[in-house]
């Protein structure tokens, strides 16, 4: 019940603000995978975050765990600032999480570790969705992180895969 009030609130508090970016200041306590960290703000609240723009794989999925490590080497442990406007279906915020004035979100991009999430890129800034999709192009020309692997299978259609898949 409690997760509900909080992401009421967190609602009601970006449509008082006319849909514009909030920010969330934290340190990161843990990372769930490639683009979900837990944060820790100083009234000693945890935030699951879920970072905007991308989709990483998943834990069971080909490099899942090679993004998971490169988004622990960015963020654990680090103070951070998340620039969010909503929450998802499971109560997380979904925002853009920067260290150090370096957008991690992009970085996941960068290094192969995740892919631009399409399906909600008009949700993103317009210089943002730039600056993501030439990253990504960059890291598949280059053949960082999961793009080394000849047919990398995106996380949304792996997980549609795995929902229609017969149970045996």
């Amino acid at each position: 019940m409690k997760r509900y009030a909080l992401a009421a609130f967190m609602l009601l508090a970006v449509a008082v603000c006319d849909a514009t970016a909030a920010n969330l200041f934290g340190r990161v306590v843990g990372v769930s995978d490639g683009d979900t960290v837990t944060v820790l703000t100083a009234e000693n609240r945890q935030y699951k975050i879920r970072l905007s723009g991308i989709d990483a794989p998943e834990k069971k999925q080909a490099f899942g765990a090679h993004a998971k490590e490169t988004l622990v080497h960015q963020l654990s442990g680090h103070d951070v600032v998340v620039e969010w406007t909503k929450i998802d279906r499971y109560g997380r915020i979904v925002g853009k999480v920067e260290v150090g004035g370096v957008d991690a979100n992009l970085e996941q991009v960068r290094e192969g570790s995740a892919w631009v999430y399409t399906q909600y890129l008009r949700e993103l800034p317009l210089a943002d969705r730039k600056l993501y999709l030439e990253a990504e192009r960059t890291a598949k020309a280059e053949r960082r992180g999961l793009w080394r692997d000849e047919q990398p299978q995106a996380p949304w259609q792996w997980r549609k895969d795995r929902r229609t898949a017969p149970h045996s």
